[in-house]
Formats: C-alpha cells, structure tokens, sequence
C-alpha cells in the first residue's frame, strides 16, 4: 500500500500534489527510462482456459459496503466472464452478515478466511519504546498514517505474509483488489493467462514516489542484502528503475501495490523469502513505516528480469468516494460515461 497523501488526476494523467508530498507526474515518470512491456493486448473473451488464479481482498466488517461495491464491480467488468474465485481475509472473523451478503453477489466461489495473529500483529521482540518514539516522530512530520499500529501490520503482512494464508496455497496468480473500488471499463482479456503465457511475475497500473521519512533505514538494509546475497539478483533487472546513480542511493520510486497482479510463486521464492526475512530482522515494518509498495516493488525490480514486468496501461480503476484512478488513453474511451477524472489518495 502506498504512503503517499492526497493527489488529484485528470483524464491527461497529471497528477498535481497535495499537502504532504512530492508532485508526480504519472504518465512522465512511469517506467520512463526502463523498458518494459506495455504492448497492446488482443482480447479474446471466449478463450476457454483459466489460470490458476484468485482475486484477493484484505478487508474488515466494518468495509462491508466497500466490500460491496468492489465485489459488484470486479463481477460486472471482468469476473462475471472470466469465473475466477475471490478470497477475502480479515484479522478478526466475519461476521454472519458480511459472509451472506458478499455471497449474494456473485455465482463465483468466495472464501473467507482469518489472518494468523504471528502474520499480523507486531512481534513481540519489536521494542515498543523504540516504535512509539519512531512513531511520534512521524507525527510531528505529519506523515499519513503516522502513529497508526494496525497500518504497520497491514504494510507487514502484505509484505511477507498473504501469499502464506491455507486459502491462497492452491492458486499461483493473484489480483490485489482493495475496498470501495470501481472499475470503469470492460475487460475483455484475461489478465492472469497473459501473465501465464508471457511468463510475467508482476504487473502494476500506476508508479510514484514514497515518502522518504517513511522509510529512512530501507535502502541500506536493501543494500546489505544484495551485498550478502549477489547471486539473488537477476540478470537484466530493472535496478534503473529504482536508482539513478547505480544503486547507490533509492529514488524513491515504486509501484503502487493496492492494484497489482503477480505470481506469489515469485513471494514463495527462495529469493524474495531471504529478501523479506531480512528486511523483518531489522524491525522497519515497525520502528519506520515500511511500505509493502516499495518492498514489492524493490523486489520486483531487483529479482525478476524486465521482460518479466508488465505495465497493465489499458486497466481503469477508482473509488466511489473519489479517491484513486487510474485511467489509461484507452480506457477514457471505454469507460462507459463513467467520469473522466477522480482524486487520487494511495
């Protein structure tokens, strides 16, 4: 999840900064110096396969009606076709009336499950005094989500942890969908076959800058990883992406990780398992504000090749309450008369 505070696009894509952060130029800065792979898709809804896939959501009963609305949507604009099953997990158990009014929603399977304690509360070697402190600086700083515990373990747990959940096992291939979402265009391809058949291991929609207090200590622990384990980085990676003087410094750049479709056999890696234990050692989820955007998106980068990044430009998601967009060239036109413009907040 990102970090970042209050933006606000239009259907040209610029984004205009709000009180807390950097301005970003969406369009401009998204993979605009590392190749990737953003060719045009051929739809072809009546493909008969399926991938080995699941639509993933993190949620509360208190995000019952935003549960709602993205479930009625994600159905109407693509899984309605596609037939895929959701998972939906929560730290405490569903109420009887979430599970039966999300059932309603669809003919898909849906499965509900309940987050491990050790997966999402902060560990017990984690010195609270330490934290608290960490945490109050922020909030002078008035950095979002600051002195917030529970966002901390949310950034954790989607960091290390989801992948691990008994109910995700089964399935190869997940679709990161967040409460109060709208989908504003038909899909009319399958996302997850592409990412199987073009042997893909992570996809984004949007990219943009962390906020530097957030994550002070990252890119040292970042580095001491690669310094004691070279042979994880991949050849041809996308280190440009995250640098602009070779590694030495991190540009802050990231993808956005509430809409992401990857492979979480790419988080069940040798890899990435060694990345994410290393980076729990030092104790940042907690005495910092580490995001799991950019521990994905340092991963991704560092781990996978380039060609195995897919940069989804023809995908157009927001909310309801007029927060997050994105609305690629082609999707301003398909959207249906669906509104051209959203305020953005990550």
């Amino acid at each position: 999840m990102s970090s970042l505070g209050p933006l606000f696009a239009t259907n040209d894509r610029t984004t205009v900064q709000g009180d807390l952060n950097v301005i970003v130029n969406v369009t401009n800065h998204s993979w605009v110096d590392v190749p990737v792979d953003a060719s045009p898709i051929i739809a072809n809804p009546e493909e008969p396969r399926r991938a080995n896939a699941t639509l993933v959501m993190l949620a509360r009963n208190s995000d019952l009606e935003g549960v709602v609305q993205s479930v009625r949507s994600m159905e109407d604009r693509f899984n309605r076709k596609y037939g895929y099953p959701w998972v939906i997990l929560n730290e405490e158990p569903f109420t009887a009336e979430f599970i039966q009014r999300i059932t309603t929603l669809t003919d898909n399977p849906i499965e509900f499950g309940l987050i491990p304690s050790e997966h999402w509360y902060q560990p017990d070697w984690i010195d609270e005094d330490l934290a608290a402190e960490g945490r109050r600086k922020m909030e002078a700083q008035r950095i979002i989500y600051a002195g917030s515990v529970p966002y901390r373990n949310m950034c954790r747990f989607n960091s290390g942890f989801f992948f691990q959940h008994e109910l995700l096992q089964p399935y190869q291939y997940y679709w990161r969908v967040e409460p109060d979402v709208n989908f504003f265009c038909d899909l009319d391809y399958d996302p997850f076959l592409f990412m199987q058949d073009n042997d893909k291991v992570y996809s984004f929609t949007i990219s943009l800058y962390e906020w530097e207090p957030t994550i002070p200590t990252l890119w040292s622990a970042v580095k001491e990883f690669m310094h004691k384990y070279p042979h994880y980085i991949a050849e041809n990676n996308s280190m440009e992406f995250l640098s602009d003087d070779g590694g030495h410094s991190y540009n802050l750049c990231h993808f956005w990780s509430n809409f992401e479709i990857a492979d979480m056999d790419f988080w069940r890696s040798e890899a990435y398992t060694k990345f994410f234990d290393y980076l729990e050692s030092k104790g940042g989820f907690y005495y910092e504000r580490w995001g799991d955007a950019p521990v994905h998106s340092i991963a991704a980068s560092l781990f996978a090749r380039k060609d195995q990044v897919h940069f989804f430009n023809d995908v157009s998601a927001g909310s309801l309450d007029g927060t997050v967009l994105v609305l690629p060239e082609a999707g301003i036109e398909a959207a249906r008369g669906d509104r051209g413009y959203q305020l953005v907040e990550p």
